[in-house]
């Protein structure tokens, strides 16, 4: 199932197997496309899709909230770089980053959820991370995959894309009814 536009932004799930738990709902694969690019493992058996499910919840429910006095940065490959020095870089304590010292941003990168992906489970273990700015009346969104040695973006991988928040959450807000309405008519497992 896809929900909105692969080549602009849109939502991708696939049930394998769903099951009784809500807190499992389904084996399957979730993927966010941006900008013509699939972010998140592209294999049907890739994760369990309820923390994706949750994650989407929390985004709905948190409207308007993921701001940070960084999201005007131009270049998208800073923030990218940013955001993974400050969370898996060692020796990034004294650092400053966009004029804020390290515990400031990285408390505002978690306590705003600027981090979409990963979201919890094995769905984005391809290296694929999807960072969310509430700005004014648009979402922005950076999304990219990680090179395989040291700490920063894979140039070839990233997207910065800017839409009305309007379109951005009304296609979460399809995404979730279909995929529970999906999962609803599935036959399911105990196990």
């Amino acid at each position: 199932m896809i929900i909105g536009d692969r080549s602009v932004f849109a939502i991708e799930s696939k049930i394998l197997k769903a099951f009784d738990r809500p807190s499992f709902r389904a084996l399957g694969q979730f993927n966010i496309h941006l900008g013509g690019h699939c972010y998140g493992v592209d294999k049907l058996d890739a994760s369990m899709v309820a923390c994706s499910f949750v994650e989407i919840k929390r985004r709905l429910d948190a409207r308007g909230t993921h701001r940070a006095p960084f999201s005007a940065e131009p270049n998208a490959g800073k923030l990218a770089d940013a955001f993974r020095d400050a969370i898996y870089a060692p020796g990034q304590e004294n650092r400053l980053f966009f004029g804020l010292p390290h515990t400031e941003f990285c408390n505002i990168l978690y306590s705003k959820t600027i981090i979409w992906a990963p979201d919890g489970d094995a769905a984005f273990d391809d290296g694929s991370y999807v960072l969310q700015f509430d700005v004014s009346d648009q979402v922005r969104l950076i999304a990219f995959k990680t090179r395989s040695e040291g700490y920063h973006h894979d140039p070839a991988t990233i997207t910065d894309t800017y839409m009305s928040a309007d379109k951005f959450y009304q296609v979460l807000h399809r995404w979730q009814e279909a995929f529970e309405l999906e999962w609803e008519g599935s036959c399911k497992s105990s196990e």
